[in-house]
């Protein structure tokens, strides 16, 4: 099953004392890159949430954000981080400024106070400290799952994308063949032709003449090419089915379908043949920005 790099999950679990909100985004990547924005009283927790991320997710440019609030007697322990809340609201104030629209104070308030750090909580106990984590690692569990289904969702409409595209490109390969089968008599013509051109020069080398027909063969047949474009095909579709999801075996694939392709366009010089081959190339283009979203 293919599973794509685009992805997203959000959990929020709350308890007695702490409200958590787990945020997961992802995009595609070459490797695995993550980013985790992490409030400072949980900052020594960040290293443990990347590894629950390594292990969950295989590619892709990954964000995750992390807010713990304060709920029942817990509030009566913390206070509001007011510079950086003040910092926040004006940061928000201004970029609502710059995109043409005025937010309501309490909602921007309301955002600022839902950022990392935006509150100041006193040393809690090392029971409590394990008992908020056991939370955030729960919720963080939760929106990795999440974020999971929604990559094998996304992949699954890809590759139904995909299974159209090589349809296509097969349909396509199909008119080819019977374009080919037009286009035999007039190459067969042509060579006659020069054929009988050398035989009726005085010079004629009988050496000469078989690499000149061997040449003008090999030029003109597209027989190998039509069969490797098949299988590739095939084999395509056959990856498509695979229970792993592998991104750069399809793209592989992709860019042998090209060359088959390309040769078939550059050896047949029919402009029947080059319409088609035009109409594949830009089919097998939208295989190839699929497959770079691809894990």
């Amino acid at each position: 099953m293919l599973r794509s790099m685009t992805g997203y999950g959000v959990a929020n679990i709350e308890s007695e004392s702490i409200n958590v909100t787990v945020e997961i985004k992802t995009l595609n990547s070459k490797f695995l890159d993550i980013y985790c924005r992490v409030p400072r009283n949980y900052s020594e927790r960040e290293i443990e949430i990347r590894n629950l991320v390594t292990q969950s997710l295989e590619r892709g440019k990954v964000e995750v954000s992390l807010t713990v609030q304060p709920v029942g007697k817990a509030i009566a322990t913390t206070a509001v981080n007011r510079p950086l809340v003040k910092v926040y609201f004006n940061d928000l104030t201004e970029t609502a400024n710059d995109l043409g629209f005025s937010g309501e104070s309490t909602d921007l308030l309301r955002m600022a106070l839902q950022m990392p750090n935006a509150y100041n909580t006193e040393s809690v106990t090392d029971t409590n400290r394990d008992s908020d984590w056991a939370q955030i690692k729960e919720a963080v569990h939760e929106a990795l799952r999440k974020c999971t289904v929604f990559r094998e969702q996304e992949g699954k409409m890809t590759a139904d994308k995909f299974a159209d595209y090589i349809g296509t490109i097969s349909s396509l390969l199909e008119e080819v063949k019977e374009q080919d089968k037009l286009r035999i008599p007039a190459v067969r013509e042509r060579l006659e032709k020069q054929v009988r051109d050398l035989l009726s020069d005085e010079n004629f080398d009988p050496n000469r003449f078989e690499q000149e027909l061997i040449y003008y063969i090999e030029k003109f047949d597209i027989s190998e090419e039509k069969i490797r474009l098949a299988n590739h095909l095939l084999y395509f579709n056959e990856t498509l089915q695979s229970p792993e999801s592998n991104g750069k075996k399809l793209n592989f694939i992709a860019q042998e379908i090209g060359r088959e392709i390309n040769t078939i366009g550059s050896k047949a010089n029919d402009y029947g043949i080059q319409r088609f081959v035009v109409q594949m190339k830009d089919e097998l283009e939208k295989i190839k920005e699929q497959t770079m979203n691809i894990i």
